[in-house]
């Protein structure tokens, strides 16, 4: 299984992590997309860093256009010589449309769309096909020589792999059909992965006529652990604010309905519209904790990781959303790469 790690936001912090993330064993190194752009860093990394994949986890796809996405994937691929997945996501429409002044509808049949587009602009720069994608979201019908990027850029590499972020079945749907991977969500658990998750992207594989042989499923992340009670329980503490937080978005109630729990929601989103944070991250028990995330001291993460995903996922990346040390997960790597 490969195991992802992440990348710091901060450009005066990018280096140092990105090296800290290969020197200690990940397979890949991502970015998110939160309070900075999320590529920046992505070059310092592939500057500093000479094996381990590059990827965005996420960048917001609708908050751009295919051929921006299209540029800068071809350029990231090029300079980290083959090693960049562009890694994308929908986000919910609020932050499209008040935060992004972008457009919003149909969001699992627009990002086919955008998707089919990169790949169609890529074709055209890798192969030189004449340029002529029409759909109903994105129209690209001109590129000239001026605007072409040399092909020799990635003749070595290929284009970048393209990985898809969801929750609701019709986005996952898309992610089997047009996409090379899908991001679970963290707000996802095992019963909702097997369940939900994996079905819908062995329909999506079907529509486009392939199996999910060489298909890579990153799976749920949430861990609480710590080398002592203090330690877990704060841990604990900061991981049960993030599920409140996703729990209360209507976008996400699919997952709390699968467990029975989806009356949580109303409640979670009416403490968050009164802004109650630490009120909210009361209401998620134990029993909800344990449902979303792996928790127990280091050396029992990796075997409980394992049991949960190991058959139906290719790589994992740790959601730990508090303050830790990063020698705690050096040991998990290991074991976790080894399974």
């Amino acid at each position: 299984m490969k195991v992802d790690g992440g990348i710091a936001l901060d450009l005066h912090q990018s280096v140092q992590s990105a090296k800290d993330a290969e020197a200690a064993g990940y397979s890949g190194a991502w970015t998110a997309e939160t309070n900075h752009d999320p590529f920046f860093p992505l070059l310092l990394a592939a500057e500093h860093t000479s094996q381990i994949e590059l990827g965005t986890s996420i960048a917001v796809a609708f908050a751009r256009n295919p051929m921006t996405l299209a540029n800068i994937g071809w350029d990231l691929q090029s300079y980290s010589r083959g090693r960049f997945v562009l890694g994308l996501g929908s986000q919910i429409k609020p932050h499209i449309t008040k935060r992004f002044s972008m457009e919003w509808s149909h969001p699992a049949a627009r990002m086919r769309e955008m998707v089919l587009a990169i790949r169609a602009i890529w074709d055209t720069w890798q192969n030189g096909t004449k340029l002529e994608f029409r759909g109903e979201f994105y129209t690209h019908t001109l590129m000239t020589p001026f605007f072409t990027p040399n092909p020799h850029d990635i003749s070595e590499y290929g284009v970048p792999k393209i990985f898809l972020a969801g929750v609701g079945e019709l986005m996952t749907e898309v992610a089997g059909e047009v996409c090379d991977g899908f991001i679970c969500h963290g707000f996802t658990t095992e019963k909702y992965l097997r369940e939900v998750t994996l079905p819908a992207l062995a329909r999506g594989r079907a529509k486009a006529g392939k199996t999910m042989e060489g298909f890579e499923v990153v799976g749920p992340s949430f861990v609480v652990t710590g080398s002592n009670d203090e330690e877990l329980e704060a841990a604990a503490t900061g991981t049960r604010q993030q599920i409140a937080f996703y729990g209360s978005t209507p976008a996400y109630r699919g997952v709390l309905d699968i467990h029975g729990w989806g009356g949580l929601q109303d409640e979670l989103n009416t403490l968050s519209k009164a802004g109650k944070w630490v009120e909210m991250g009361n209401v998620i028990n134990d029993e909800i904790l344990n449902t979303f995330a792996v928790v127990g001291k280091p050396e029992t993460i990796a075997s409980e990781l394992g049991r949960r995903y190991s058959d139906v996922i290719q790589r994992i990346s740790f959601y730990a959303p508090y303050k830790s040390d990063p020698e705690r997960w050096s040991q998990v790597i290991a074991d976790l790469k080894s399974a």
